[in-house]
Order: C-alpha cells, then sequence, then structure tokens
C-alpha cells in the first residue's frame, strides 16, 4: 500500500511553543520551509485559512514557486470566495504548479468565527452551501461550454471558463465528524480528512465515510487523511521529557506565541467547541491521556482541541509502528506536523518517513511484516504497558 505524507506550511519561525510574536511572513523561511518538506520526503503541505490570516492562494503560489514536486492543499471556506472565482483561482495555482493544485473544504464549526467574515448561516446551512459549492467547482472545470446555475446559495447565467486544471479537475478534500462532514465528503470527496483518534474511533469515521459513498451511488470511496502531531525523540524516556514540556507550554497561553494564542484565535463559546471534531476529542481525552500504541491527548485537552492536536510520542520506531497501524486501517495520507514546526519537519523526514516508506516497500518485496520496523500486537503493547 502507497502511503503519502501531508505537512502544514510555516510562513516565519514563530510556533505554538516559542513565544514569538511577530505573525508577518519571512519569504526566505517560507522559501527553507517548503524545501524542508519537499527534502524530507513530505508530498503535500496544507496552506491553513482562518478570519485573520494570510492568504492562501498567495502562499500557495509562492510554495508552488521554490517546489518542483510539493503539492499546496488550499484550505477554502465557502463563504470567502465565490465559486466560480475560486473554481479559476484553483485552475489557475493548477496550471502555474504543473498540476500540484489540492483543495480543502471547510464548512465552517465556529459560528463565532464565520461571523468575523459575515457568514451567519447556521451549521447545516454551512454545509448545504459547500455541498452546492463544490459541484459547482466541479462543473466549472470540466463543461467547456456556458451553463447556468440556480441553486439555493447561487446563481449565475451564462458562465464558461477557459482556465483548465492540468488533468482535467483538481483533487477535493472534505473533512469534519458530523453527519453532514460524512454524506458530502462520502459524495462528492476525493479525500476525506480526519483528526487523530484512537484506531477504533477512526474506524468507524471511516465506515461511515465508505457508507456515505456507497449511498450515494459510488463505487469508490474518498482516501482517508489522518492528522497527528507527534512528539519524536531518539529514546522513550526522551520523547516523553520533550512531550510534557510541550504539553506545558501549551497549558500556559502565556508562553506561546501570540500567533497561536488561544486568546487571539479562540473560535468556541465558554461551553466549549461547537464543532463535532473538537468535541470527539475532548472526549476521547476525558477517557484517559494514553490510547493504543502511541497516541496521546492532554494536548487535545490544552488547546481545548482547537484543530489537530493529539500527538503521537515516542522514539521514530514507535511513532513510525503507530502510523502503521493508521495505514493498515486503510488511511493512505498521513498528516505530521510539530509543535516545533521546523524542527520537527525536519525529524520527520530524516527519521519517521523513511521508516514508514522502507517497512511498507519491504512489506510488498517480501510479503512480511516487520522487516524494518517492529509493529508487536496492539493487545501486546496494552499488557506490557499495564504491568509496567
Amino acid at each position: 500500500m502507497t502511503v503519502e505524507f501531508i505537512s502544514a506550511i510555516n510562513v516565519n519561525p514563530g510556533n505554538e511553543l516559542n513565544g514569538l510574536r511577530d505573525p508577518r511572513i519571512d519569504p526566505k523561511y517560507v522559501t527553507r520551509y517548503a524545501r524542508v518538506l519537499e527534502d524530507g520526503g513530505f508530498d503535500y503541505t496544507l496552506v491553513p485559512y482562518h478570519s485573520g490570516g494570510h492568504d492562501p492562494f498567495t502562499l500557495a503560489a509562492a510554495i508552488a514557486s521554490v517546489t518542483e514536486r510539493l503539492k499546496p492543499i488550499i484550505a477554502l471556506r465557502p463563504n470567502t470566495l465565490y465559486p466560480t472565482v475560486a473554481a479559476k483561482a484553483l485552475a489557475t495555482l493548477d496550471q502555474l504548479s504543473n498540476g500540484r493544485a489540492v483543495v480543502h473544504f471547510i464548512a465552517g464549526g465556529s459560528d463565532v468565527e464565520q461571523a468575523r467574515e459575515g457568514d451567519r448561516l447556521s451549521k447545516s446551512e454551512r454545509y448545504a452551501r459547500q455541498e452546492e459549492y463544490i459541484q459547482i467547482l466541479k462543473r466549472v472545470w470540466t463543461e467547456r461550454t456556458p451553463f447556468d446555475h440556480a441553486g439555493t446559495y447561487y446563481s449565475f447565467e451564462n458562465f464558461v471558463s477557459l482556465v483548465e486544471p492540468v488533468n482535467g479537475t483538481i483533487p477535493i478534500s472534505v473533512g469534519g465528524s458530523s453527519d453532514d462532514a460524512y454524506r458530502i465528503g462520502g459524495a462528492l470527496g476525493d479525500i476525506f480528512g480526519l483528526w487523530g483518534e484512537p484506531l477504533a474511533d477512526t474506524q468507524q469515521q471511516i465506515d461511515r465515510v465508505a457508507e456515505a459513498a456507497r449511498a450515494a451511488g459510488r463505487t469508490d470511496t474518498p482516501r482517508t487523511w489522518v492528522t497527528f502531531r507527534p512528539i519524536v525523540a531518539a529514546t522513550e524516556e526522551l520523547a516523553w521529557e520533550k512531550a510534557h514540556r510541550t504539553l506545558e507550554i501549551l497549558q500556559d497561553g502565556s508562553k506561546a506565541s501570540a500567533l497561536w494564542s488561544r486568546n487571539i484565535l479562540r473560535t468556541t463559546n465558554t461551553d466549549g467547541p461547537a464543532n463535532v471534531g473538537s468535541q470527539r476529542l475532548l472526549e476521547i481525552a476525558s477517557r484517559g491521556d494514553l490510547h493504543d500504541r502511541a497516541l496521546w491527548t492532554p494536548t487535545a485537552s490544552a488547546t481545548g482541541a482547537q484543530g489537530a492536536s493529539t500527538a503521537l510520542v515516542g522514539t521514530p520506531e514507535t511513532v513510525a509502528a503507530a502510523i502503521l497501524d493508521y495505514v493498515d486501517l486503510g488511511a493512505d495520507l498521513i498528516s505530521i506536523r510539530g509543535y516545533d514546526n521546523f524542527n520537527d519537519a525536519v525529524d520527520y523526514g530524516r527519521y519517521v518517513i523513511p521508516l514508514v516508506r522502507q517497512e511498507l516497500a519491504h512489506r510488498e518485496a517480501t510479503g512480511q511484516r516487520g522487516g524494518v520496523v517492529a509493529q508487536p500486537p496492539l493487545d501486546e503493547v496494552l499488557r506490557e504497558r499495564a504491568a509496567s
């Protein structure tokens, strides 16, 4: 099985740990970071979106201009750009990057954050709008004669785009953990994005997406993208020391970079997060700190599960084995980004990604598991943990 790796771009040396507070883009840093990702074996990098953040289209074009293989994933909220305009912008990026553009849809999980840019639709309406939006994009990319559209959220006449994607279309990613997310992603997505949950919970979500795809009449299912924040060191002891240092900083908002401060980027009410994905992570964290082989959840609790926030903790071998557990479930897109962004990306490229790929290549060549990465059965791991 082939696995591809995703990261997320960082625009300057500031991160969630080091307290650097200047949000401005450092162009030389962006170039260096993008090349580190490409040289380290990453296939994609997410270009995130926030109401107060940088424009992802401009950043993605800059990333594409300094790399040859790395695929930028544009995070797109439908309320921010009319669908015909977005279709042309994505196709333009696709042509500039020689077919590397990908788009990840965010329906919007927080009423507070959506209202910052004037979007006051309910959550169910936001998902309905996203469904219509994706349907329009697919038509714009594939139809060569003018067409009309009269929908609930968008209406136009006699539109045709002269800007065609390199490969005829652009991969569409959908994320979320709600019924609407499963339905729309299963029906229309090429990729479905999940946050890092325990294996059993992840399997349930994969099954829900597959069920939605079948209900929509598809004979295939979206590829599965799972996101983690690995904390890696040379020994288990050092990895756990690093994990607890990281947690202390995340728990103390005064130490964190202002760019990442929960006071600035807060998107929830005091009652807790409105989006189902964050609610799920917090519920999982309430069950215990450590799950399966290496999934650690206190980082989610410390940040209110504002985004992907669960860690995989251990040596490169332990983290690689944990990633392979998810690959074995059917996840063929693995997103790993650290809390110490640049240095963690370097470590992942040197020590984690090669192990995963070498183990998969060994399996394909020999039909045997464990030749590169030891992957003891989980029940054995859990018994040893309980006895220690």
